[in-house]
């Protein structure tokens, strides 16, 4: 069984909660293909990670936590960016004009590998921290783009061979991407926003992905949550209560609080 587990609000809604009290309702394991943090919103997550040599972020720290292997979060989410604020402005290597490309860690065969942009004026305590001397540097959007299909693509391409040969697995895209994952297909798919989560099945919103086609984002043809779910009707619409932060942190208590949604995801995945 492959649940994808998608936001319609881009700033915060609610997907990683939502992944975690599905990954203890199923017993799964949980993937995120891509994530990030900042050095500034972010900073004790990124200190804490960086003091031990290691580039991680929350989200995927909690789906390695409430999986049911042992998994590290590097293992389950291969390309995590740090970013930082860009006060000055300007439009930068990816297209940002409010924040800059610190450094990217890359998943490979051989493990961890990383990307730092040219002008990333990296923190002192991530320099410290990571393996920084021997790392790629770009130094433009077209660089980027040439290690993207070089390295970051089939770091994708690996993880993806792994959630089709996972039983259970649980993939939590990024920012509001409808499919953070290319050749995969998913029994049943949730597009969590605040207040609800809308339950489509999974051939007929991998569909409307193909009809609404992509819109340019650093690089690469992405379609957004809400371009999809605009032309295919879901097979339930569920209200989500809000939760305190001590449920939020706990995954049986999300499966017990979403427990109407979560049964509404597995009608959808096996009908």
């Amino acid at each position: 069984m492959r649940l994808l587990v998608v936001g319609s609000d881009r700033v915060d809604a609610g997907k990683t909660t939502f992944s975690t009290g599905l990954l203890h309702r199923v017993d799964g394991l949980g993937f995120k293909p891509r994530a990030g943090n900042d050095h500034w919103f972010d900073h004790d997550d990124v200190v804490r990670a960086v003091a031990d040599g290691r580039l991680y972020g929350k989200d995927a720290k909690r789906l390695a936590a409430a999986s049911a292997a042992d998994v590290r979060p590097e293992a389950i989410n291969p390309i995590h960016r740090l970013w930082r604020p860009a006060p000055a402005g300007g439009t930068g290597i990816v297209g940002r004009g409010d924040r800059r490309l610190v450094a990217d860690r890359l998943r490979t065969p051989d493990g961890d590998e990383f990307v730092v942009g040219a002008a990333a004026d990296v923190p002192d305590v991530v320099r410290e921290g990571l393996p920084l001397d021997g790392a790629t540097v770009v130094d433009s959007a077209a660089a980027l783009d040439e290690v993207t299909r070089e390295r970051y693509l089939p770091a994708l391409e690996r993880l993806a061979e792994r959630v089709v040969d996972c039983e259970r697995a649980v993939v939590e895209s990024y920012g509001d991407v409808a499919v953070p994952l290319r050749d995969v297909s998913f029994d049943a798919v949730a597009a969590v926003e605040p207040g609800r989560v809308r339950v489509f099945d999974g051939e007929r919103y991998l569909r409307a992905t193909e009809v609404v086609g992509g819109s340019a984002r650093g690089g690469r043809l992405e379609e957004s949550v809400g371009d999809v779910i605009d032309v295919v009707d879901p097979t339930a619409t569920v209200a989500l209560p809000a939760l305190p932060d001590e449920d939020r942190t706990d995954p049986a208590a999300v499966a017990d609080a979403y427990e109407v949604a979560f049964d509404a995801v597995l009608a959808a995945a096996l009908e």
